[in-house]
């Protein structure tokens, strides 16, 4: 059975940190949906690029996957960290000891929420004091526990690459590194 992954889409969020792992998820049999948290599934970019979203936030289906995304990109982190129902799917995965992935920014929420008190983290440079309680380390990414977090737009393709090994292998990350000739 397939694994199941939701990248949650707020306005003004990261192209390249959203889409670069739905594409390479995709072409490792993974289903990734796009989620729009707002009200209209063409969900705006922060640099302009329209996005059309598979589906709408309904935080029961969201519960159901193995993993959720959250790209970074301005404003697009701080309309993801406004919406209850992206923190209340968090706090379930988290719970469920569920891979929960953030890029860029998007860490930030995660450690306004105390999420990552204890662990070691990585974000976009200069948010670092944002992850409150974290062991803040210089890694294009960083997996502790069931959270990855990432740097940025620059690292879009190992942090996606990593969430392929860590749900599936790293024979099928190996084949994707290959295929996309990386």
């Amino acid at each position: 059975m397939s694994k199941k992954v939701f990248v949650f889409l707020a306005e003004g969020f990261e192209e390249i940190e959203a889409l670069t792992p739905v594409d390479l998820l995709r072409r490792a049999g993974i289903v990734c949906t796009t989620v729009s948290i707002g009200d209209s599934l063409e969900v705006i970019g922060s640099h302009g690029i329209k996005v059309v979203a598979d589906r709408f936030f309904d935080e029961a289906e969201c519960m159901k996957g193995d993993a959720v995304i959250l790209p970074g990109g301005m404003p697009g982190t701080i309309n993801l960290s406004k919406h209850y129902g992206v923190k209340n799917v968090v706090i379930d995965y988290n719970k469920r000891n569920k891979l929960i992935a953030s890029i860029c920014a998007a860490p930030t929420i995660l450690g306004e929420m105390g999420l990552l008190e204890g662990l070691k983290s990585t974000c976009y440079p200069g948010m670092e004091n944002k992850l409150y309680g974290s062991d803040v380390i210089d890694e294009v990414y960083v997996k502790d526990g069931n959270f990855l977090t990432s740097k940025g737009v620059g690292t879009a393709i190992d942090f996606a690459l990593k969430i392929i090994e860590i749900l599936e292998d790293d024979n099928l990350k190996e084949n994707i590194k290959t295929q996309i000739v990386y």
